[in-house]
């Protein structure tokens, strides 16, 4: 039954992004900015809703009112394509991704991305990828744009760690802007390489603005997964 909910979802997803994406990657470039957010925003509204209504799989979130429309940089747990989805829906719809520049390849997905102007970057290139996050990043500040990172780089299953990139901390650093960590357990109902979403709840935590200005990045980025990991051990209920 879980598989065969799964699939239906799958197919679900399949078609809300042609038609959702095809029409950002259409006439997104003639929209203005903030229409073209609200569009890819409908977009994980409307995954979220069908994994409720197809897989039973829903959310609840805690701290959502924390989160300023613009000017804070979002560091978030990474373990599955959930948050990738939740997050484009509940944060403030003007948001500048930092993601894989692979991505923008994927038909439909990668076409309506570019009209939404996210950070794209080779994540093998080292400090020129984190140059990048800086420069493109404090002219999306500039902007008035949220500026949404995975420091992790990459999804995580429960209970592992990996280390925190320092793209966003070194973003922070220049900038004084504060940063706003997210925590949350979708890893345990939306797996790695796993095509089955099981039922549950998925809980996100989002914390108190992490104040940046006068710090250094390293310090800063300490401070952000103490927070995020900690808030791991409060949530994940496997191991």
């Amino acid at each position: 039954m879980i598989l065969a909910r799964s699939l239906l979802y799958l197919l679900s997803m399949v078609i809300s992004t042609i038609l959702l994406a095809g029409i950002l990657s259409i006439i997104g470039w003639v929209l203005p900015f903030r229409q073209r957010c609200l569009i890819a925003n409908a977009w994980g509204t409307v995954n979220l809703f069908c994994l409720k209504v197809f897989c039973k799989l829903d959310y609840k979130i805690e701290g959502l009112e924390k989160i300023p429309e613009s000017g804070a940089i979002v560091l978030s747990k990474h373990q599955s394509a959930w948050e990738t989805m939740a997050l484009r829906s509940l944060l403030p719809p003007e948001q500048a991704w930092v993601l894989k520049r692979e991505l923008m390849w994927v038909p439909f997905f990668g076409w309506a991305a570019a009209t939404v102007q996210p950070i794209a970057i080779d994540r093998k290139a080292g400090r020129k990828a984190a140059k990048q996050v800086i420069e493109i990043g404090i002219e999306r500040l500039k902007q008035e744009r949220l500026v949404v990172i995975f420091p992790e780089g990459t999804r995580v299953a429960p209970g592992q760690r990996k280390r925190y990139g320092m793209g966003g901390a070194l973003l922070a650093e220049k900038t004084g802007v504060p940063i706003i960590p997210v925590a949350h357990n979708a890893g345990s109902f939306w797996r790695r390489r796993d095509i089955r979403k099981y039922p549950g709840t998925v809980t996100v935590v989002v914390g108190d603005p992490i104040q940046t200005v006068g710090r250094k990045a390293a310090d800063i980025n300490k401070e952000v997964e103490a927070w995020i990991e900690t808030q791991m051990e409060l949530i994940q209920p496997d191991k």
